[in-house]
């Protein structure tokens, strides 16, 4: 299972529509659960670090790592295997705090370019489903 916590409002038009198409195409164990918050509450529940240490955390960030799409499916079989929860954070618009970024586990920049958090969910949600395409062999993904 994957859990993606998501600052800002609660996505609505476009972006829910492209979330839902590709959340739908998700199997097990890359199937997705959301957790939306305003970015005031989502700043303090990650001042706490609600993360026991079983969960692999993936902080979406500009200031992260570029990975390739395998790279990504790669972290994800792996944190599987090792029967870890995803949680990927989708910050809100001034980001996440130097102290959320240093104790994740993967701090992952799309690029250097800044995203909107709507469209990031839609990023994350589309590289899911390209990650686990690429764990089974399907054929969605080209190299």
């Amino acid at each position: 299972m994957i859990r993606i916590v998501a600052g800002g409002k609660k996505n609505a038009g476009w972006a829910a529509e492209a979330c839902a198409e590709y959340e739908k195409r998700l199997r097990k164990p890359y199937a997705v659960e959301w957790v939306f918050m305003e970015e005031p509450k989502l700043d303090e529940y990650l001042k706490r670090w609600p993360f026991s240490g079983y969960e692999f955390v993936i902080c979406c960030d500009e200031r992260g790592t570029n990975i390739s799409s395998p790279e990504y499916s790669e972290k994800l079989e792996k944190a599987f295997l090792e029967s870890r929860e995803v949680v990927i954070l989708i910050g809100g618009a001034y980001g996440f705090a130097p102290e959320v970024r240093e104790k994740a586990d993967l701090v992952w920049s799309f690029s250097k370019l800044v995203f909107p958090h709507a469209l990031a969910r839609v990023m994350v949600m589309e590289q899911t489903y390209r990650a686990q395409e690429i764990a089974r062999g399907g054929r969605y993904h080209h190299e």
